[in-house]
């Protein structure tokens, strides 16, 4: 287990690859808390019972970072202040994960009989929200929760400034790239979020997969290469509309995800809101119900 000062990192299975993430652990001198509860649920209940989570704090609503939250039934649970109203409905979660917007009514209700029910309570037991940008005090560890939008619309990255440490969550530097495909995501949100953490004055660098701690300058590089990835997306994107496919043609070849995976209802869902989003920025609209025609709306 990494430690940086009184913060512990927690690590998820296969080096906290979705569907888990990496966990914090504050441990301060008296007030114990668990930032997001997607690691491994065994050392998560060891932690329990060896020190005790007093306070379970997630970053947002995403299961593979809250997945473990009913682990903890005696803590306190917070989100940030705009997702906590969206996790009180399924309704709500699901229209923020494309799934209306791509499947209307009908495909709300099939994907609410999908939901595991452990994603479903560990959601549903919120009782507390935090404030962005306000200095929160946990056991003399100083935190502030910065606003850094485009994963979803409420993402938080929690930053230790007397310990030079941000935990960026989902900026996490995979090979997958910026993830931004839920209706709640947006990409130019995600860049000038990218772009503020870049700005801050911190030495460490933890993300919420995979490789996980980095120091300041390896952050730096890779958060162009990775940033980058979303100009590549363009240009394939618009490589393929300039050759006349059509937009359910386009969410056939696996622009964001591996094309075998496509047949799993919500990874399809996501590819055709990310691919959305593409179009857009490049000036196009999708128009259309059944075949959906690709319009250019500017230059």
């Amino acid at each position: 287990m990494q430690q940086i000062g009184p913060i512990k990192i927690i690590e998820g299975p296969s080096k906290s690859k979705v569907p888990f993430s990496r966990s914090l652990y504050i441990d301060g001198h008296d007030e114990k808390v668990l930032i997001d509860t997607g690691a491994d649920q065994n050392k998560l209940q060891q932690l329990q019972n060896d020190s005790g989570v007093e306070l379970v704090i997630n970053t947002h609503y995403h299961p593979d970072h809250t997945c473990h939250n009913y682990l903890f039934s005696h803590a306190e649970k917070w989100i940030n202040c705009i997702e906590y109203r969206l996790t009180k409905t399924i309704d709500g979660v699901a229209k923020a994960n494309g799934v209306y917007q791509e499947w209307g009514e009908e495909g709300v209700e099939k994907w609410k009989k999908d939901i595991p029910d452990i994603w479903i309570k560990s959601l549903s037991e919120f009782n507390g929200f935090y404030e962005y940008e306000k200095e929160y005090s946990f056991g003399g560890v100083q935190v502030h929760f910065l606003h850094t939008p485009g994963h979803t619309k409420g993402f938080s990255c929690p930053f230790f400034p007397d310990l030079g440490v941000v935990f960026t969550g989902d900026y996490d530097m995979t090979s997958f790239g910026p993830w931004y495909n839920g209706t709640d995501g947006c990409i130019e949100d995600f860049i000038s979020s990218a772009k503020r953490l870049l700005s801050l004055d911190a030495t460490y660098y933890i993300t919420g997969h995979q490789k996980g701690l980095f120091h300041k300058n390896d952050f730096h590089e890779a958060m162009k290469k990775y940033l980058a990835i979303i100009d590549q997306r363009d240009e394939m994107i618009e490589k393929y509309v300039l050759k006349g496919l059509t937009f359910e043609e386009l969410t056939t070849i696996g622009i964001f995800y591996p094309q075998h995976t496509l047949n799993h209802s919500l990874i399809i869902t996501w590819e055709r809101s990310g691919i959305r989003k593409h179009l857009h920025r490049l000036g196009y609209t999708v128009v259309g119900s059944e075949i959906k025609r690709l319009v250019k709306t500017k230059e």
